[in-house]
């Protein structure tokens, strides 16, 4: 019973999971039973390949297979007595029946078999439904992005904000998975070179089919990503035939922007071509004001910006079925997006006059009150205004080979995967402070190449009915190099500068894991660990001219070198208990490292303006953190609710960290810094559930208890100072779906994210409210969605900092907002669910239980 409970639970991925080659042609003494039997569509009579076939005695499971391309199966090696036979594929109604073997009748041929249709179909991924849906497994939340969350938004950065326990913060776009920014991205379970804010900026929402929570991963994944991992799975096909879908929609806001997806698929014998293009262009207007009581330089600042983007989102792959043991699958994502951008930031002082020596060899300061120096008053009010153009290109290419071997169950799968980003940007900085012709020209060129490999080898073997072992090994190679080039002309008085700045780094990874799992009675359990080897290198180069006359042209030659080799292992445990059909339970370790990001270390400056500056930390340690969890799912007569509880252990923490720039006392750096240890726990509950026919409601809810310490710079002194504050931190969303017909369905869709708080700001509560509607055109192949996001225009950041002196601020974007679009599916066939590999679609080996 408990295995039909979890093969119900696991559908979605019952193919790959069971789908599995018939046993031996060695007909054993013992077992000298056999069945043979062919299985077809109901309606076409066509015959039903890569249907799984299951033979029980009873509960237990004694064989299975796939079918062949023409939907025939044979099963030898069974028990001479009345068997049931199980036949299941994506799409249509399990057929189970029983025949009987004896001494008399050793080999049956069965009656084709015929499978009916569901009367409400899986979705194949082209397919979009109108309500998101949340799904808790036992390693992970899935969450299918229905039409309502694509109207939420254009992009994936837009859209995480609705998904329960992730945030993106409005101002800087950084990700966070349970409080916390440390999180590594994944796209269709693959690493990407493009840094996490940017990343989910570039992807359209309407080419996402599914977004997976993984909050505490096992061995077998990297264990980069203190928060866990969210992966981002692109939409592809697996339908018979040439089908496809379409997807399209405006937001119209204080510009209009464009958010379409391409789905095509063709699938014939024992090849499937699949493709998806998503396109993303649009105009996003911005606002912002700080006010900053800095000590002498008390002011008001104000920032304007407007961006254009285009995004191009290309996937193509093909899978191979050679023969019913192995399987060749070739896959590659392309990228690239066009940006352009001008800003405006006014720098307003509360006293807005300095004071300059009409002689400025007189070694006296300057006296106001005496009447006998001589000086002239000046506003050093400032405005700045920046123009940036940025191209960015990224292509992924990934190889896999999967064998099964004729033991059922047992694999080996090979997986090689490259890719490569190009970055350029090129960024103008005009500063004009109101003085008499006091003009500062700056222009910034970026110039960012990275290459990265990954070769992975994972083998499972089902030891005994209730025991599996995992074994794999992995090595991952990165190569960066950034160039940032920077002239600069200034006026009254006239000097200028030439930077070049030249940033290479590597860092090679190679690993190797070991995953045991055991299923009894109730129990089911997963103990597993990971060995890795770490070591980076990286060398910085500083090249500058300066020209200040009357004084001769200097030149400054600085170089920097960074190395660092960890050798350490990541132990993860899981287990399971099943009280009853309707309440289990789980619990799970894992040790996690979060390595400081090639942006993160670089000593390059990220942006500046006049009284801010960003750059990295070349002296930036690892983070490592203990993750315990424990989770509680209960299955009720309305729906299932889930509820968890999870404590870290953290040292070495990374956080954000501001200081006066030592070389202009005008100007802050924010950069990064390592702080003590810390702890952090939090709890979190989410629900699917159907009050009634005609309405349902997808809930969560979560808070983060958290003691953050540190060290920042008093503003008077310029001494680092320890510092220590407790933080907790609230969210919940509700997301409302009401059915009014057949045709039309209606969501209200409300979040609240509570304030958080740092060592140096807090971050003031966010909230807004959304109504959509869905209506199904042309017999259910069309529909057009509506939604008005931020109903009540309440959603915008503020914050207020006393550290390292009094700053207050707020930061606008366009988030009132209505959508309209439309999903149009066409072509025909029936799903074909192919035997795609576990590691593409980033499951684990049944997450510390058998299947």
């Amino acid at each position: 019973m408990k295995l039909k409970i979890l093969l119900l639970c696991f559908l979605t991925q019952f193919v790959i999971l069971q789908a599995q080659t018939s046993a031996p042609k060695i007909i054993s003494s013992e077992n000298p039973g056999s069945v043979t039997g062919k299985i077809i569509d109901k309606k076409t009579n066509e015959p039903i390949p890569y249907a799984s076939v299951t033979i029980k005695d009873g509960a237990t499971i004694l064989s299975g297979a796939i079918t062949k391309e023409n939907g025939t199966f044979a099963i030898t090696n069974l028990t001479l007595k009345e068997l049931t036979i199980e036949v299941q594929f994506m799409g249509y109604k399990k057929h189970i029946s029983t025949f009987n073997l004896s001494s008399d009748s050793k080999n049956v041929a069965l009656k084709t078999i015929a499978l009916e249709e569901e009367a409400t179909m899986l979705d194949a991924v082209s397919i979009v439904k109108d309500r998101s849906s949340i799904e808790q497994k036992i390693d992970r939340k899935v969450i299918t992005v229905g039409k309502d969350l694509i109207a939420a938004g254009t992009t994936a950065s837009e859209i995480m904000n609705n998904i329960p326990t992730v945030s993106v913060d409005p101002q800087t776009k950084e990700l966070s998975l349970r409080g916390n920014t440390n999180v590594r991205v994944l796209i269709d379970g693959k690493p990407t070179n493009i840094d996490a804010t940017q990343l989910l900026q570039q992807i359209p929402s309407s080419s996402i089919k599914q977004i997976e929570l993984i909050t505490n991963p096992s061995a077998k994944y990297n264990p980069e990503g203190m928060s866990g991992i969210i992966n981002i799975i692109l939409h592809k096909n697996a339908q018979s035939g040439f089908n496809g879908s379409l997807n399209t929609g405006v937001t119209f806001g204080k510009t209009p922007k464009l958010n379409t997806a391409l789905n095509l698929n063709y699938k014939v014998g024992k090849v499937n071509i699949y493709s998806n293009y998503g396109l993303n262009h649009g105009e996003n207007k911005n606002h912002g004001n700080i006010t900053s009581l800095r000590p002498t330089l008390e002011n008001d600042q104000k920032f304007e910006f407007d961006n254009l983007n285009t995004s191009h989102l290309l996937k193509v792959g093909v899978d191979y079925f050679i023969n019913e043991k192995n399987t060749l699958s070739f896959y590659t994502n392309h990228n690239i997006v066009d940006g352009k951008g001008n800003g405006l930031t006014l720098v307003d002082y509360y006293d807005n006059n300095t004071y300059i020596l009409d002689n400025p060899d007189n070694p006296n300061p300057i006296d106001l009150n005496d009447p006998t120096t001589f000086f002239t008053k000046h506003n050093r009010d400032s405005k700045q205004l920046f123009n940036s153009e940025s191209d960015s290109k990224s292509q992924t290419y990934d190889l896999d080979f999967k064998h099964d071997f004729t033991k059922k169950g047992e694999n080996v799968e090979f997986q090689v995967n490259f890719s490569n980003t190009k970055d350029d940007e090129n960024t103008s900085y005009d500063t004009t402070e109101f003085a008499p012709d006091s003009n500062s020209l700056k222009n910034n060129t970026v110039d960012e190449r990275t290459n990265s490999t990954q070769i992975n080898i994972d083998y499972v073997n089902p030891l005994t009915e209730t025991t599996k072992l995992e074994l794999g090994a992995e090595t991952r190679i990165q190569e960066n190099k950034n160039n940032f080039y920077e002239t600069v002309d200034n006026t009254a008085p006239y000097s200028a500068s030439v930077s070049d700045y030249n940033f290479t780094f590597n860092r090679n990874i190679s690993a190797v894991y070991a995953n045991y799992s055991k299923q009894w009675k109730k129990w089911s359990g997963q103990l597993g660990v990971r060995v890795e080897n770490y070591a980076i290198n990286g060398d910085f180069e500083r090249n500058e001219e300066v020209d200040s006359p009357p004084d001769p042209i200097t030149t400054f030659h600085d170089t920097k070198k960074l190395e660092d080799k960890i050798f350490t292992f990541y132990p993860s445990a899981f287990f399971t208990y099943t009280a009853s059909e309707k309440n289990s339970f789980n619990f799970n370790y894992s040790r996690r490292v979060d390595r400081p990001s090639l942006g993160q270390i670089s000593p390059i400056r990220e942006w500046t303006t006049p009284l801010v500056e960003s750059r990295g930390n070349p002296n930036l340690k690892p983070q490592f953190t203990n993750s315990f969890e424990v989770n509680y799912t209960r299955i009720t007569k309305l729906g299932s609710i889930t509820s968890g509880v999870f404590y870290r252990q953290i040292n070495d923490e990374i956080g954000r960290v501001i200081y006066k720039n030592p070389s202009n006392d005008q100007q802050d750096i924010i950069s990064y810094d390592n702080f003590d240890n810390n702890n952090a726990f939090g709890v979190e509950a989410s629900a699917n559930l159907k009050f009634t026919k005609w309405w349902s409601v997808n809930a969560s809810a979560d808070a983060y208890f958290k003691t953050v310490k540190g060290t920042v710079q008093n503003a008077n002194t310029l001494e680092m100072e320890n510092g220590q504050i407790d933080v907790v931190s609230f969210n919940t969303r509700v997301n409302n779906s009401f059915t009014a017909t057949s045709k039309l369905k209606f969501q209200l869709f409300g979040m609240y994210r509570g304030s958080d708080l740092g060592l140096q700001f807090k971050r003031k509560p966010m909230y807004k409210t959304d109504l959509g509607a869905t209506y199904s055109v042309l017999k259910g192949k069309g529909t057009i969605t509506a939604r008005m996001n931020d109903v009540f225009d309440t959603m915008h950041f503020s914050f207020d900092g006393g550290i390292p002196y009094k700053q207050v601020g707020a930061f606008y974007w366009e988030s009132h907002t209505f959508y309209v679009g439309f999903n149009l599916l066409f072509g025909g066939g029936k799903n074909r669910a192919l035997q795609r590999k576990q590691r593409d679609d980033n499951e684990t080996q049944g997450g510390g239980g058998l299947l």
